[in-house]
Order: structure tokens, then sequence, then C-alpha cells
């Protein structure tokens, strides 16, 4: 079990409304939100579509201090990533199942001077990250089904989570754990205890909350902070 108190919001900017996008932004940024969350999606690896390339350049252009995390839900990530450099994509994330080239997808992500990643689906195994697994920045571990927002958290997930900071335990790696689908705060907090550090929130977290979105970012990552603080206090190695 991780004691670690470094917690992350990214929302994820799908929930945006598209008609007010521009204002929910900013509301983030004053929030003291650093991470957004991009889903692009080509409409073939999952039935929709979500947001051009385009935007990550312009989101860094108007903010260059917050990281652009992109998550791809496409058949083809490779295809993509040129056009991620050129916009300034801090983070890239894909699907390990949409290429036969996982090893040689995250090399060239790192190369091209971006934080690489992959997306582990419910129904996958933990363990098929274990080939690659020192070629990792951080791992998606998807708590829905990829493809849409606004659907409820897996409660099956939350030992997948602990798999997880076990594997890079065992394998002495620091790549981070990012939970993707359904954040509420009875979860969230249960998945912080298990050591994950990056948190995909939408409707539950910082959207449609009745205090407004940028009082909803600053009471998410203080009130797991919190729960992670008061966890270390009360280990074993803390008393000791």
């Amino acid at each position: 079990m991780s004691t670690t108190t470094k917690i992350i919001n990214a929302p994820s900017l799908a929930n945006c409304s598209f008609l007010e996008m521009g204002r929910q932004v900013e509301e983030l940024v004053q929030g003291g939100a650093h991470w957004f969350h991009i889903d692009i999606m080509d409409g073939h690896y999952v039935p929709n579509l979500c947001f051009p390339v385009r935007i990550v350049g312009e989101l860094k252009q108007r903010y260059p201090g917050v990281d652009i995390d992109v998550h791809l839900m496409v058949t083809d990530p490779m295809s993509y990533l040129p056009l991620l450099k050129q916009s300034k994509a801090d983070w890239v994330s894909f699907h390990m199942d949409s290429t036969n080239f996982t090893r040689r997808t995250l090399v060239t992500i790192r190369e091209m001077g971006m934080k690489a990643g992959v997306v582990i689906n419910p129904s996958q195994p933990i363990s098929v990250i274990e080939p690659v697994i020192g070629f990792l920045d951080y791992v998606v571990l998807m708590t829905v089904e990829p493809g849409y927002a606004g659907q409820k958290f897996m409660l099956d997930s939350l030992p997948r989570v602990t798999e997880l900071d076990e594997l890079r335990q065992k394998h002495g790696v620091n790549f981070l754990i990012s939970i993707d689908g359904g954040v509420d705060y009875q979860n969230a907090i249960e998945c912080a205890r298990r050591g994950a550090e990056v948190y995909v929130t939408g409707i539950y977290i910082v959207f449609q909350q009745e205090d407004g979105i940028r009082a909803a970012c600053q009471r998410f990552e203080e009130t797991l902070t919190d729960v992670l603080k008061t966890q270390a206090m009360n280990s074993p190695i803390a008393q000791s």
C-alpha cells in the first residue's frame, strides 16, 4: 500500500459544454488544475468521435504551464505522434490492443520528448504491461469501458489498482497510476489509498457541481491530499 501524497487532478475536457468550453477551461485553471485530459477518438477503436489534435496546440498556447495528457483511442496511434509533438503534448497514452508495436510506440513517444503511457481496458489483465514496464512513464487504468463519458466506476477495478502498485514495486519502476472513468469521492479515496496518483475527473467531481468548477477542483485535491497525509501519519513506519 502506497503512502504517497502526490495527487493530480486531470479534468477530462470531454465533459465540458462545447458552447461554454473556453470559460470552463479558465475556471479549471483558476481552481488549480494543472493537467488537462484530452480524449482523441477516431470512431473506429471506439464508436465515438472526440477532439481533433489541434485542441492540444491551442491549449498549450493559451496555458503553457498546464500539462496536456492525451488519451489516444484510435486504431493507429503511431500516426498521431508527429502532430502531437508539434502541438507540444506532454503526456501520450494509447491502448495496447490498438497496435502490434507497443514497445516501438512507447519508445517513439519518448524520443519525441513526451511522456509515454499505455491504457489497460477492464477486460485486460494488469500483467499485460510487464513486457514493456521499463518504458512506461504512466499507466492509465480504465475503470469504465472506453469511449463515453459519464459511466459508473466499476468497483472490481479497486483490486486492480493494488495490483498495479504492487507490480511497479516488484519491478522497481516509478510510473504513475492514472484512474480513468466514473471517478467520485468514494472510489477516488480508495484508489488513493491503493497507490493511484492521477485522477481523470468528470461530472462526479468537477463538472455539474453546485458550487461551480473552480471550487470543485480545489475541494477534490485538498480532500484527497488530506486523506493520504492522515494515512501516512498512521502508517507503521511513521509510528515507529
